[in-house]
């Protein structure tokens, strides 16, 4: 089939413009979700450790982490002390606890964050490390 314009003429060539501009829109959408996937992760300089291992949770688990600065995340999402214990109230007796801390965090922070989950009644705690 031969494509013909108003003056009766064989076009030669494809309009590569809407190509071009489909390309354009779905990389600007990778390059805004890229960015978002980078922005989710916090920060930390988590302590080194020679026995550390590696082991998967099966079972149910929360994650709390502590900045250097005593900011608390709960799965990544900024929390209060006090929200904290409202959050963990609420929370299964048979979770596991994952704690993250920065290296340089105050060893305070860390007992008030374990004292937040014995009074909420959690039991079961992890220690994040990195492996020297």
């Amino acid at each position: 089939m031969k494509l013909i314009d108003n003056d009766d003429k064989e076009i030669s060539e494809i309009n590569m413009t809407p190509f071009v501009d489909i390309i354009l829109v779905v990389l600007i959408i990778f390059m805004a979700t890229a960015t978002f996937m980078v922005e989710g992760k916090i920060p930390l300089n988590l302590p080194n450790s020679k026995t550390a291992q590696k082991k998967e949770i099966k079972e149910k688990k929360i994650q709390i982490t502590i900045k250097k600065d005593g900011s608390l995340f709960l799965n990544g999402k900024p929390i209060t002390k006090a929200q904290l214990k409202e959050e963990l109230k609420n929370k299964d007796k048979d979770i596991t606890v994952v704690l993250r801390s920065d290296k340089d965090t105050k060893f305070q922070n860390v007992v008030s964050v374990i004292d937040i989950c014995k009074q909420s009644g959690l039991e079961k705690y992890m220690i994040e490390t990195k492996k020297e």
